[in-house]
């Protein structure tokens, strides 16, 4: 297989392949951060999280055609505007679900797996209705489109850059949210012992509303940054929610680092056996590898400690 192959070029495809792992990587770490919030903090099995994703990209996408009709001149920076709105639009909608649905089911979580199981195909029936069953894609500005060339082989794209940066920024705001702010302490109280963080005073419902609409919010990035590498559809989220579920767990409920890890870890694993044998062959052997993992260690790469 290797024998057309000189030294240089098959160190060349493999750094490609690498390159190609940390922009999954950073793909998986932006739709997980959001289900780690909820499913990990919170245990709300949230099998809707797909379609706050969507959400995002829709809003993404129609911010860029109301730019391009009727403000064009801002046409270059209108993808930061729309990725605020993209936070805004899923966290309002992650926070009337929590009050209207969630908040009845907790303690409950194959009735959560359920009712946002429903939810989900509510919302993929709506985004139907509303955007039609095709598929539309976002008109990226100049800046984001083309490469950059780092040997006569390597082309690093723009837009996956923009992507491994946007990741690192959100995740260390996720880390200064829920370990350096007020909001966070909370958070984590109420996840480590709810009784005694109501007792001194806490509002558990009000910290369970934010965490929620949080981890909504934060798909919602991910769906806007996810129209630069793929076309959205009403059905698209579907496509991500297992491997998002999977590298939670993997990585360890409730765990930050444990999620960034296991993305990590599944990312290049599936990158590096793409370049091998076949995409679906690739998930396959992933997803057995990370199954044998955990009946060895179900807690995951990383756990934490929770008083009941």
């Amino acid at each position: 297989m290797f024998a057309d192959y000189t030294w240089t070029e098959l160190g060349s495809i493999f750094a490609m392949q690498g390159f190609a792992g940390l922009i999954l990587f950073s793909v998986f770490v932006l739709m997980a951060l959001g289900l780690a919030i909820i499913f990990g903090q919170m245990g709300v099995i949230n099998m809707a999280h797909g379609e706050f994703m969507i959400l995002g990209a829709y809003v993404t996408y129609l911010c860029s055609n109301f730019v391009e009709a009727y403000a064009p001149s801002l046409f270059g920076v209108y993808f930061f505007f729309a990725m605020i709105l993209a936070f805004v639009a899923a966290g309002s909608l992650g926070a009337l679900v929590e009050w209207s649905l969630i908040r009845h089911l907790y303690k409950r979580p194959l009735d959560t797996l359920l009712a946002t199981w429903g939810l989900s195909l509510i919302l993929q029936q709506a985004y139907r209705s509303i955007f039609g069953a095709r598929e539309v894609g976002v008109t990226l500005p100049n800046w984001l489109l083309g490469s950059v060339p780092l040997t006569d082989i390597i082309e690093i794209p723009i837009n996956g850059i923009f992507v491994m940066v946007l990741t690192f920024f959100i995740a260390i705001g996720v880390y200064f949210i829920l370990f350096r702010s007020r909001m966070g302490m909370q958070t984590r109280a109420v996840v480590q012992n709810r009784v005694m963080a109501g007792a001194v005073g806490i509002n558990t419902e009000k910290v369970d509303r934010n965490t929620f609409a949080l981890g909504c919010g934060i798909a919602g990035i991910a769906g806007s940054a996810f129209t630069m590498i793929g076309s959205t559809g009403p059905t698209a989220g579907q496509l991500y929610i297992v491997d998002t579920f999977l590298i939670v767990v993997f990585g360890g409920a409730a765990s930050l680092l444990g999620t960034i890890a296991s993305s990590f870890a599944i990312s290049q694993a599936q990158s590096t056996m793409e370049f091998f044998l076949s995409g679906s062959m690739a998930k396959v052997l992933t997803l057995l590898t990370v199954v044998g993992i955990l009946m060895l260690r179900p807690q995951g790469l990383f756990s934490l400690k929770i008083r009941r």
